[in-house]
């Protein structure tokens, strides 16, 4: 496959909001030990979570599709490991906004 490197340098360059997706914290104020509800902390976090979660799901899509090759299984592997991950932060900022929707509204 001809296009592949250039596939490669996607997820690549998609890793810092990956990683910034992963580890923002969904509640702030929980964060720093403060007991109260944060009304812009969930969409911090899915404003960085959606673009990577599109990135790593296609990449790894993608990587697995070329799979004549173990590099492109594991390349898929770690997409998926990334992807699980950010997906994991963007399920949380979901319930946290759907239990404050009455409390910020």
């Amino acid at each position: 496959m001809r296009g592949m490197p250039v596939l490669y340098l996607m997820p690549v360059a998609a890793l810092p909001v990956a990683v910034l997706a992963a580890v923002l914290p969904v509640n702030s104020y929980r964060a720093q030990g403060i007991e109260a509800l944060d009304c812009d902390g969930p969409m911090s976090v899915l404003i960085f979570a959606l673009p990577a979660l599109l990135v790593y799901g296609a990449s790894t899509i993608l990587f697995y599709r070329g799979r004549s090759r173990r590099f492109h299984l594991a390349a898929s592997l770690c997409c998926l490991l990334v992807f699980c991950c950010v997906g994991w932060n963007a399920a949380a900022a979901l319930r946290e906004s759907y239990a404050a929707v009455e409390a910020c509204a």
